[in-house]
Order: C-alpha cells, then sequence, then structure tokens
C-alpha cells in the first residue's frame, strides 16, 4: 500500500538493475521502493539539488501562523 502523500507510477527497468537494487536494499535494511528513493536522492544531491529529509513533510501554507 502506498504512504500518504507519496506519488505511485509503474516503473520500467531493466531486471538485473531490479535484481541488484532489491540485493542492496536487503543489505541495508529498506525495502526496494525505499532503495529507490534513498538511490534518487543521493543521485540529486551529488548534482547539487537538495531535497528537505526523507522523513519531512512538506509545508502546509493554508495552516501557517
Amino acid at each position: 500500500m502506498a504512504s500518504p502523500g507519496k506519488k505511485s507510477f509503474p516503473l520500467r527497468i531493466d531486471p538485473v538493475l531490479w535484481a541488484e537494487i532489491e540485493r542492496m536494499a536487503a543489505q541495508e535494511l529498506r525495502s526496494a521502493n525505499a532503495q529507490v528513493e534513498y538511490l534518487l536522492r543521493q543521485a540529486l544531491g551529488q548534482r547539487g539539488r537538495k531535497l528537505p529529509a526523507a522523513d519531512s513533510s512538506p509545508v502546509d501554507d493554508e495552516h501557517q501562523d
């Protein structure tokens, strides 16, 4: 089941690449989905694109004081 507030989409990926992602995820005690998100965040960070931490939620402008 998808986490609330997260975008879900189908992903077509090479089976050999997916198998390696699953192996890495198991070694790091993550789900394959969490591993993909971790690797994407890591790649963006290496390219100078900083995102909020994975566990922080976006700011809701309507509920700010």
